[in-house]
């Protein structure tokens, strides 16, 4: 086995969201790659595996502290870097097709960047008056800051909170704990002419109950731009920009096309390739 650590949706030079992923890792049980993703502590690590669909490329597991994910957009796209940079190459040109959780998902390689296609979202619409409450308390915002609710689950279970700007968004002192499985994120417009149009901050809790903020994050940049293009609120392509409150300074490219697909793309580096992982675990 072997481990790569690659830096995703970068403005620069380690100002991503870092990801780990252990290349041949078919000898694994599920407890070992957990094992493996509390030991190194980032929000996710991937685990690359032969393909079990004959029209996928490779098939992964993406887990994070507290458990595994069907779906994640970062992982998606540090681990289809470290494929293609460890020699893999596409069956079809053009796009490399991933096996996860969640079925087949294509990604492309675009004007120095990866783009992953948006899958479907599992669940949409508002939230309820009890979850938005709950989501208002976790995310420490005012109400009065609050524009709307929405879920947006598509692999993470996303509610997010529409909030009035990104200094609302960028205000928010969220809660300490939270019970597992808790994802909820912040949206916000930033002001013209201020680079990104909108302003992200994602929090989930960790395999010890401690609400974390996610320096940048795929999956819910592509269940907010499904949001924002099908509301009318934005139209064929923006930049959102996540993490300056935690040291990060991301920026995702997300555009919709003329067939409807939603893409989401950023750059990605390798930090580090090739290392040794010996076990046992």
């Amino acid at each position: 086995m072997q481990l790569d650590l690659v830096d995703v949706f970068g403005s620069g030079p380690l100002t991503g969201n870092p990801l780990a992923v252990v290349r041949g890792a078919e000898g694994l049980d599920a407890a070992a790659m957990q094992r493996i993703t509390r030991w190194l502590g980032f929000s996710e690590t991937t685990f690359l595996l032969p393909p079990s669909d004959p029209s996928a490329d490779y098939r992964v597991r993406i887990f994070y502290p507290a458990g595994e994910l069907p779906f994640a957009g970062h992982p998606t796209l540090g681990t289809a870097h470290a494929w293609l940079a460890a020699g893999g190459v596409p069956k079809a040109a053009g796009a490399i097709v991933q096996e996860c959780g969640i079925g087949l998902v294509e990604v492309r390689r675009e004007e120095g960047m990866l783009a992953f296609r948006a899958p479907e979202l599992a669940r949409s619409g508002p939230l309820d008056a009890a979850d938005l409450a709950e989501t208002i308390r976790l995310c420490g915002v005012r109400p009065e800051d609050v524009v709307a609710g929405i879920h947006a689950a598509n692999g993470p279970g996303w509610k997010v909170l529409h909030m009035t700007s990104s200094e609302a968004v960028l205000a928010a002192e969220p809660a300490a704990r939270a019970p597992l499985h808790t994802d909820v994120a912040l949206l916000g417009r930033r002001a013209e002419g201020d680079g990104a149009a909108w302003e992200l901050r994602g929090f989930f809790a960790d395999a010890g109950g401690r609400l974390c903020e996610d320096p940048v994050t795929g999956s819910l940049n592509a269940a907010v731009a499904q949001h924002l293009f099908a509301s009318g609120q934005a139209e064929r392509a923006y930049v959102a920009a996540q993490g300056r409150k935690v040291g990060a300074d991301g920026l995702v490219h997300c555009r919709r096309e003329a067939d409807g697909s939603v893409w989401v793309a950023g750059k990605v580096a390798t930090v580090s390739a090739g290392g040794t992982v010996p076990g046992p675990f």
